[in-house]
């Protein structure tokens, strides 16, 4: 799936760590590209890191983007960091 030209209307979650530099690029490209999103705390909330996880298979690397229900990739950058 294209990260840069996703439609409008999908629905987009983000599993981050506050603290992320990755998760902030992240959230910022989806930002300037008017996607809408939904943020899940995998630092801090257990509930979205055992989500997460689920997504994952278990890896733990942050952001992890999931679209319509599909677990897209974890980390951003070329090649996806962190």
């Amino acid at each position: 799936m294209d990260l840069e030209t996703l439609e409008p209307g999908r629905t987009v979650e983000l599993y981050i760590s506050p603290a992320c530099p990755y998760c902030s690029a992240a959230l910022k490209h989806f930002d300037a590209r008017g996607v809408t999103y939904a943020v899940h705390d995998a630092q801090n909330d257990r509930a979205a890191r055992d989500a997460m996880f689920r997504y994952t298979g278990g890896d733990p690397t942050v952001p992890a983007i999931v679209v319509d229900g599909v677990y897209v990739q974890s980390g951003w950058g070329s090649p996806p960091r962190g």
